[in-house]
């Protein structure tokens, strides 16, 4: 794992997270992970090639002892607060697409809303965002 992450895996860590959290993560989590990598502005910059690697770290710190609380904080100070948000609705994202919130989705989404300090308004607004672009 890297002493550091840059802003950019940062991002990816957060995905990845939303994706392993019920400890499965399907290609068309990954998939998607990779479209999002692909289009969205915050990512301007990053070597998409770098993604997989990327994910892998992140999967190895998760499955490592107290890897969850380790990979909130090295997010948490690899993100400017300006990208908190951005975080969070990337992560929302991820949950929202199989229109199936599960519980340990939701206590990841607590769990990054308090390591962020987000507010629980906006982070209503973001969540009612996301299911509203993958309702049916």
């Amino acid at each position: 794992m890297p002493a550091s992450l840059s802003q950019h895996e940062a991002l990816v860590y957060v995905m990845v997270m939303m994706s392993a959290v019920d400890r499965e993560m399907s290609d068309d989590e990954f998939a998607r992970i990779g479209r999002l990598v692909q289009f969205l502005p915050a990512f301007e910059g990053f070597d998409e090639d770098q993604l997989v690697r990327v994910g892998h770290e992140c999967a190895a710190q998760l499955a490592a002892p107290e890897g969850l609380d380790i990979v909130l904080e090295i997010v948490r100070e690899a993100l400017p607060q300006r990208l908190h948000e951005t975080a969070y609705a990337l992560a929302v994202e991820i949950a929202a697409a199989d229109q199936r919130i599960r519980n340990e989705e939701i206590r990841l989404l607590q769990l990054l809303r308090d390591r962020f300090g987000l507010d629980k308004l906006t982070c209503a607004a973001i969540e009612r965002g996301a299911l509203a672009r993958f309702r049916r």
